[in-house]
């Protein structure tokens, strides 16, 4: 935002593209930043860029999905889930000894 005045909304697939940036972005501007409080200042300038730009009636949606991204990345409070996700059947004795428990 250059400040000459209000922007149009950008559509749908801009914002898309803009999420989408932002989070390909973050590895890079987690590593330049210099320190926890860069980090988060560069976060909430992209966070309101993209934020502003969204129509009303995709700022919620837009919202929800900075947060989901910020959660991924630390930036925002909230509770990470992760899931291990087994390759391979445990092995026969290792079911038994498992069962036995």
């Amino acid at each position: 935002m250059d400040g000459t005045g209000p922007q149009q909304p950008a559509s749908a697939a801009e914002l898309e593209a803009m999420l989408h940036a932002l989070d390909a972005d973050l590895p890079r501007l987690q590593q330049g930043s210099g320190g926890v409080f860069a980090l988060a200042n560069a976060w909430a300038e992209r966070h309101d860029a993209i934020l502003a730009q969204a129509p009303p009636a995709l700022r919620d949606s837009i919202a929800a999905r900075l947060e989901r991204i910020g959660i991924r990345w630390g930036l925002v409070p909230g509770t990470r889930v992760t899931r291990e996700f087994p390759a391979l059947k445990p092995l026969p004795r290792l079911r038994q000894r498992i069962a036995k428990r």
